[in-house]
């Protein structure tokens, strides 16, 4: 056990956050911490940390164990350094050895005198020997490799870190921590600034580190993939389940299902024994006011049980179009867009039929976001041509809430637009997207990111709209808030649009995906899943990367050009494995050619007869000059590796 966490409890002004949580971590164990927006998860790890705090209870690191955290806000960087050289400072301790093994090279060409050669000899293996097993030999390989993970390219590399922006910051304390390889890591919600292929690659990096991991994370794929285990904090309360997410989605069903089957038998035996005791009294005879004062008493004992929390998949909130548009939604032909000379994409063409449900996907800057605003005449483009459909009716959600007043209530912002609702309406809206009681007087200035993309969600379902665009529906909202916008979805009759990296919302909503790659858009027509399935996984057990796509309407032609290209990328994957299995197996021959070499320079006989001695060095520079190229050409094979996973 890396971790034991023992009846903590935290309270802020008054309010409390959680009592008596308990739970611990193994070695090697990935778990995720989960619960509403506001419940105290990134308290909880910094508690754990030592940041805060407890009120009471206790936390336990298991004996010399190294911890990396990952906040949601980066201070500790110096601005001055690239970012390349931000991420070398974790291998400080290898380069100090690199340096040092320099040194002693240069020394043994000089040294003369037997017994301190044979004492530099002894420290150059030894320290050849852990240099070795610290990955010395590939620390700049490795390096680049996180780097273009995370979804930097070569030529970022060299970027001061002070012209990076707050998510790029991120980006590079993550690529740190994951290099310092800690035996323990938290992470709060690490891929907030990640686009999908880094955060496979996240996925799979986690997947197979070998020290704990501890996750914060609203992102349910992701989990699904990484956590064997889920710690929930819910009503101030922490309760552990086993098994990935959706394993503990099943479970708490089954708990809630069970516990909600207890409250309403306890209470039906409350309204019983109620009801005995008001007809004992009626009865107004001294024995039987006895008998009804004797259960009342028992009644009094009873520890009453709370009723379980609305579970919000079960809510039945249905949206209905106030008119029916036609069967063509949109037809876009051509479209292209360019910004200061770099064209984003070009010859985009896409239609969308009545009823359809279409995520539009792909890496950071590639021009989603910029897609639908030209949709919504925010944005010219180059070229082009947009036609809507017959009484197509937009409704549009864009990340900065534009549609919000802040000096307004959240009752406000509803009534004003949607003056015909009554105030029991407009509670029961809210409720549905977790706004009630007082809740509804709080003004939209004071609200946080995620109650402010609920706020901007409820207005946008309450539309008379037949065609919604959400843009990120789901940035900011914990994870009941995002259960409520898929089953409202699901529910609308009309025809969404909608830009997501979010892949399990995509896997719950989508009837089909657009994936923006080479300035294009490439349909698959089904889920996320689906979308894996046929585009291919470049991170999966096979290794293969997804083969480039066309157009959305394939033809025949066009489907045995994919295939070919696939033949050609397995034959280019094939071939570039092995290259690097045959360069590690020289790089091994020739590091156990050089072991043998300073054993026999080591020998007493040797290190007396100098022209032997000469004759070894020699042979042994010659295989260092060897071995210098095969690492720079292992490098190169595994950046090619790389770069080929990226593409």
């Amino acid at each position: 056990m890396i971790l034991s966490c023992h009846e903590l409890s935290k309270s802020f002004n008054e309010e409390l956050l959680f009592s008596h949580c308990s739970f611990h971590i193994e070695d090697q164990e990935k778990a995720a911490i989960i619960g509403s927006n506001g419940c105290g998860k990134t308290t909880l790890v910094r508690m754990i940390l030592g940041k805060e705090s407890p009120d009471d209870g206790t936390v336990t690191f298991a004996k010399d164990k190294t911890i990396g955290y990952l906040a949601q806000h980066q201070e500790d960087m110096d601005l001055e350094r690239t970012i390349y050289e931000e991420l070398l400072t974790t291998k400080a301790h290898i380069i100090r050895m690199e340096e040092t093994l320099r040194e002693l090279e240069a020394k043994m060409h000089t040294v003369t005198d037997e017994d301190a050669l044979k004492e530099i000899m002894e420290r150059y293996e030894n320290l050849t020997h852990a240099f070795k097993l610290e990955n010395g030999f590939t620390y700049k390989s490795e390096i680049a490799g996180v780097l273009n993970g995370l979804g930097f390219s070569e030529e970022e590399f060299d970027k001061p870190v002070s012209a990076l922006s707050g998510g790029q910051k991120t980006r590079v304390a993550l690529g740190k921590i994951l290099l310092m390889n800690p035996d323990i890591i938290f992470l709060d919600e690490p891929t907030n600034h990640l686009d999908m292929d880094s955060i496979r690659w996240l996925e799979n990096y986690l997947i197979h580190y070998k020290g704990a991991v501890v996750l914060i994370s609203h992102d349910r794929y992701f989990l699904n993939k990484i956590v064997g285990k889920i710690i929930k904090i819910d009503n101030h309360k922490t309760t552990v389940f086993m098994g990935s997410y959706t394993d503990y989605s099943e479970k708490k069903r089954l708990l809630r299902n069970s516990l909600m089957h207890a409250y309403l038998n306890q209470q039906r035996e409350i309204r019983h024994q109620e009801e005995v005791i008001a007809k004992l009294k009626s009865f107004n005879r001294e024995k039987s006011i006895r008998r009804a004062e004797s259960r009342e008493k028992a009644l009094a004992k009873v520890e009453v049980l709370e009723k379980p929390v609305e579970d919000v998949r079960q809510m039945n909130f249905t949206l209905t179009p106030s008119k029916i548009s036609g069967n063509d939604v949109l037809s876009v032909e051509n479209l292209e867009k360019a910004y200061d000379g770099n064209i984003l994409f070009q010859e985009l063409n896409m239609e969308i039929k009545r009823g359809e449900h279409v995520a539009i996907i792909g890496r950071n800057g590639t021009g989603k976001t910029t897609i639908l605003k030209i949709i919504n005449d925010l944005v010219t483009p180059e070229n082009g041509v947009i036609r809507l459909g017959t009484n197509v009716e937009i409704g549009y959600y864009d990340q900065e809430h534009h549609v919000l007043h802040p000096e307004k209530t959240i009752f406000e912002e509803i009534s004003d637009d949607y003056p015909y609702l009554t105030g029991t309406q407009i509670r029961n809206t809210m409720a549905a997207f977790l706004f009630t009681g007082d809740d509804v007087f709080k003004k939209i200035e004071s609200l946080s990111g995620g109650e402010r993309g609920r706020v901007s969600l409820a207005k946008l379902m309450l539309s008379t709209a037949n065609f919604l665009i959400l843009d990120e529906p789901t940035n900011h909202l914990d994870i009941a808030s995002k259960e409520i916008l898929e089953q409202a979805l699901n529910n609308y009759e009309g025809t969404v649009l909608y830009v997501s990296h979010d892949r399990y919302f995509i896997n719950r909503t989508a009837h089909r995906i657009l994936d923006l790659e080479g300035k294009k858009l490439v349909s698959y027509l089904g889920n996320y899943d689906y979308y894996l399935e046929k585009h291919g996984d470049i991170y999966a057990s096979d290794g293969l990367s997804k083969t480039p796509g066309a157009d959305i309407k394939k033809d025949a032609g066009e489907g045995k050009l994919n295939w070919q290209e696939q033949k050609e990328v397995k034959a280019r994957r094939r071939k570039l494995e092995s290259d690097l299995l045959k360069t590690e197996t020289q790089i091994s021959d020739i590091e156990e050619k050089l072991l043998k070499l300073d054993e026999e320079m080591a020998q007493e006989e040797v290190a007396t007869d100098v022209a032997r001695l000469t004759k070894l060095s020699k042979e042994r520079d010659a295989l260092s000059e060897d071995l210098e190229k095969l690492y720079e050409l292992w490098e190169s094979l595994s950046e090619e590796k790389e770069s080929q996973a990226g593409e």
